[in-house]
Order: C-alpha cells, then sequence, then structure tokens
C-alpha cells in the first residue's frame, strides 16, 4: 500500500480530474481517474481503492447509483460526492447510501484536502478495527509466559534483547512448545506493539490460497476472485507478521516471500503495481531447516535471511521445574472459566506430571488439566483424574541390571531392551505406529526405521488393558 492510500476520482470534466489528481497527488494519495461511471467500477473492482471521489452527474448513470456498485464492490470503501448543483436533498441521500461527505463545485483546495484527510483517517480505523478483532478472535491458547527454569529465563532475555530491533526472527523447537506465544512477545515489547500482529498457519493452506493469503489478489487473478483482497503483508503494515510452520512453505512461495524481506515490496496475485510494506517477519518451525535446504526444499539465501536471530524453544521434558507451575497456572484458568475456582491438584497428581516426559509439551499439559478440570466431582484433583497414558508412563521404572563378573556385551543389552521396549510400545497402542511413537517420545518416523532394523512384527494386537 502507498503511504496515504489510494483514492479514485470519477469525474467526466477532464480538467477536474486533471485538478484533483494534481492537488491529491502533491499529497503523496495515489490517485487513479475514470471519465465514466462504468470505467470508475471497473477500477475498483480490478484493484483495491481506499476512497473514491465521485461526481454526482456522470454521463452514463447517476452517482447515487455509482456509489452503490462501489459499496458492493467495497463495503468500506470512503466515498465523497461532489456536484456543480448544491443540493440538500441529494446530500441526504448521499448520506443515507453511505458517502462520507459531500463538496461542490467550485471548492477550495484546502476544503478538499481537509475532507480527503478525514476520510482516509475513516478508513484506516476501519481498517485497525477489522485487525483488532481478528487478533481477539485468534487469542493465544494461554495468556503469558509461563517458567521459572535457566533455560526459559535465557528465553526471556532473549526476548527482552531482539524485541526492540528490527531483525527477522526465527523460533525453533518441537510442536507445542509455545512458539506463537514468543513471537506475540517480541511484538508485545517491540516499538511496533500498537500496529497489528498477524498470524499466517503456512501449513495449513494450499499454495495458491497461502499467496492470495500473503500478498492479495486482483480481481479475476483466479477462479472465484470477484472482488479484489488486500493481503496479510498489507494488513500487518508497520507491525509484525508470524508465519508458523515455515518449513511448509512451497519453494515458488519461498522466492517472493525473499523478496519481501530483501526489497520489502511485492505484487498482489495478477496485479502489475509494487506495494511497499514496512513489516517485521517473524517465523516458526519445529522442522529442521537445515536439513530442508540439504534436501532441495528450502531455499538457502531464504535460510539466512529468516534465520538472523534465533530463539530455541527447550521441550517441557528439559526443564521439569517449570511442569508443576504450568500446571498450576492451567488449574487457574480453567478453573475460572468452568466456575471451579476451589480445586486444587493432590501431591500424588503433581508428581505424576512431575515424571511424565510430554511429547506433546505445553499444549498436551494444558489439555490434560482442562480434561481434570472438567471431569472432576470434588474440590481434589486426584491421580485417577491425570489420563491414564501420563501416569502409567511416570510408574515405569528402568530393570536392575547386574554386571557378571565374566562380563556382558553392552550392545546387545541395549539392542535386546530397546527392541522389547518397541515390542511393548506397539502393544499398549493396540500395533498404531503413531501412538507408540507418542507413548515413547519419538518421531514417528524414528520409530519406523526402528521396527525395520529390529524386523519387529507389525501384526495388530489389542491394545493392553487400562488401569
Amino acid at each position: 500500500m502507498t503511504e496515504k492510500g489510494t483514492v479514485l476520482v470519477i469525474d467526466d470534466e477532464e480538467v477536474m480530474r486533471e485538478i484533483l489528481e494534481s492537488l491529491l497527488s502533491s499529497e503523496g494519495y495515489r490517485v487513479k481517474l475514470a471519465a465514466t461511471g462504468e470505467d470508475g467500477i471497473a477500477i475498483a473492482s480490478s484493484e483495491p481503492i481506499d476512497l473514491a471521489i465521485v461526481d454526482v452527474m456522470l454521463p452514463d448513470q447517476s452517482g447515487i447509483d455509482v456509489l452503490d456498485e462501489l459499496k458492493r464492490v467495497d463495503s468500506e470503501l470512503v466515498a465523497i460526492m461532489i456536484t456543480a448543483f448544491a443540493s440538500v436533498e441529494t446530500a441526504i441521500e448521499a448520506m443515507k447510501r453511505g458517502a462520507f461527505d459531500y463538496v461542490t463545485k467550485p471548492f477550495k483546495n484546502d476544503e478538499v484536502r481537509v475532507i480527503v484527510a478525514n476520510g482516509m483517517r475513516q478508513r484506516r480505523l476501519v481498517d485497525e478495527n477489522r485487525t483488532l478483532k481478528a487478533a481477539l478472535s485468534d487469542r493465544q491458547r494461554f495468556d503469558v509466559l509461563v517458567g521459572k527454569s535457566p533455560r526459559m529465563q535465557e528465553v526471556y532475555a532473549l526476548i527482552r534483547q531482539v524485541a526492540p530491533s528490527k531483525s527477522t526472527v526465527l523460533i525453533t523447537g518441537e510442536s507445542g512448545t509455545g512458539k506463537e506465544l514468543v513471537a506475540k512477545a517480541i511484538h508485545n515489547h517491540s516499538n511496533r506493539k500498537t500496529k497489528p500482529f498477524v498470524t499466517v498457519n503456512s501449513g495449513s493452506l494450499p499454495p495458491d490460497l497461502l499467496e492470495s493469503n500473503l500478498f492479495g489478489h486482483v480481481k479475476g487473478a483466479f477462479t472465484g476472485a470477484v472482488s479484489p483482497k488486500k493481503g496479510l503483508f498489507e494488513i500487518a503494515d508497520g507491525g509484525s507478521i508470524f508465519l508458523d510452520e515455515i518449513g511448509t512453505i512451497p519453494v515458488e512461495t519461498q522466492a517472493k516471500l525473499l523478496r519481501v524481506i530483501q526489497e520489502k515490496e511485492f505484487m498482489r496475485l495478477g496485479g502489475i503495481d509494487n506495494i511497499r510494506v514496512d513489516v517485521r517477519i517473524i517465523a516458526a518451525t519445529n522442522s529442521d531447516l537445515r536439513l530442508l535446504v540439504e534436501e532441495g526444499n528450502f531455499r538457502e539465501d531464504l535460510y539466512y535471511r529468516l534465520n538472523v536471530i534465533n530463539v530455541f524453544l527447550p521441550p517441557l521434558r528439559q526443564r521439569r521445574e517449570d511442569v508443576s507451575l504450568l500446571a498450576q497456572h492451567f488449574l487457574k484458568k480453567y478453573g475460572a472459566e468452568n466456575g471451579r475456582a476451589e480445586l486444587r491438584l493432590s501431591p500424588e497428581a503433581i508428581q505424576s506430571l512431575l515424571e511424565y516426559d510430554w511429547p506433546g509439551n505445553v499444549r498436551e499439559l494444558e489439555n490434560v488439566i482442562e480434561r481434570s478440570v472438567v471431569l472432576a466431582s470434588g474440590p481434589l484433583i486426584g491421580r485417577g483424574l491425570i489420563p491414564d497414558h501420563v501416569s502409567s508412563g511416570s510408574e515405569f521404572r528402568l530393570p536392575r541390571i547386574v554386571v557378571p563378573e565374566d562380563g556382558i556385551s553392552f550392545r546387545d543389552v541395549i539392542t535386546g531392551f530397546e527392541k522389547r521396549l518397541i515390542e511393548s510400545s506397539l502393544e499398549t497402542s493396540g500395533g498404531v505406529q503413531k501412538r507408540a511413537a507418542h507413548l515413547l517420545g519419538l518421531k514417528p518416523t524414528t520409530l519406523n526405521e526402528m521396527i525395520k532394523r529390529y524386523n519387529i512384527s507389525l501384526e495388530r494386537k489389542e491394545p493392553s488393558p487400562t488401569r
């Protein structure tokens, strides 16, 4: 978007169009001109327009009718009616149909400047209100960063250090560790905190829709593009954009993203005009981007542009001292939401939580506490309300091994133990590898490789009975 916005002038008088173009261009607006209502509607349908100045008397149709059509294309478009025939009735009718203001010919230049500036201010307020509503409707799952462990103190210190800068940030860590929360903390501690924070889940959209969401499109850019649309980069102008699951972005889209980072400009799908923006990019991934680069699935130049500052979020199993604190935080949150503020966790329940490895990290812990709050019949959440896969996992103890005097094969013992452990997890999960991997805190691909290595039968079994 240009700095002050785009104005469409629809007037059949060439001199009037030239006067308004010169006046508004000198004020920093991008100006588009049309001599007829039909041409003006076509322009508004093909590209985003912030404000339109419409002559009431046009050769092909009434300016009031043109106003109606413009509002159908963009209900939030700001329209100013202009006419040589001062008429209170016409002014009132224009206002009823959605006009922002009304001026008569001949006009004073300062009068037009003020009205257009006020109209643009109104448009910006509408855009900011839409962004705020979107942010409120997509509130983070927990309200503040929680953790007192040394690992999290390092994360807090890094956030405070990098937030005021303009540098691109790459947040890495396993799924469920709270990467979006860190991105919001960086934004909220920066000088962009009063501007939009826009989240894009890169992995949930097909390539065409992803590019349309990121960069916007003009009318007719693809089937279904019946009207122009601003992209999320435009909406985030002045603020921050959070690109979650950045490793899933298609290679062709990566090239366009690289251009935004390097040139701070892009084109809408189907468009020909360069759109300049000032947006801080914060990206996140649970993938190994270096490995993706080596495999040819991620651009090396983009990787280095994104990885200017890296914030690593440790998994929950590496900061067990935060488990109890997080559990109490979620207990308070969901207790308040469900009218159960009296609830507390028993020592046995807390011990179960402390001894579990949490492969799903903070998100999994939150889900466990929410479930326990909903199912609790009394004021105390005991171990019985903790899901079996969590509490049973806490009961696991390594068998005692005595090394004989004549020695033992370390490799054979470890290999045999790994095989029995995998077989046990498959039995517990009924042969479902994804579930077995979850129980062992492994990636499904890693477990599958180990199953092949040890030639373990994958015959589906009934899961072990729960306690």
